[in-house]
């Protein structure tokens, strides 16, 4: 049986490589990419926790769920918006899209 304290350091580190890739990247595939790596970090979090505190529960386990759901929406507004911009600027940079706007 893997320890709790091991999802807990996985979770963690998904978390800081998802918000490190969300600060050094300019293009915004990447950048939703990384804002899922934080968002399974969330989950990995809510199902250790879970296992945790509430051995034989399963509130957690559903809360992780909701947070999957909320993930895959958010990517579907996050895609359909990048496919607007990169039909209006012909990039899908930060920087092209922000020099465009001047």
């Amino acid at each position: 049986m893997i320890p709790v304290e091991c999802y807990f350091a996985l979770s963690a580190l998904l978390f800081f490589i998802g918000v490190y890739g969300f600060t050094t990247r300019r293009n915004l595939i990447a950048m939703l990419i990384s804002v899922e790596l934080v968002l399974n970090a969330v989950d990995i979090n809510f199902a250790a926790i879970n296992r945790l505190l509430y051995p034989n529960g399963m509130e957690g386990m559903f809360m992780t769920l909701f947070v999957i759901g909320v993930a895959a929406a958010e990517s579907a507004v996050a895609i359909a918006i990048i496919i607007n911009v990169y039909r209006k600027f012909k990039s899908d940079s930060v920087e092209a899209i922000q020099n465009m706007k001047r």
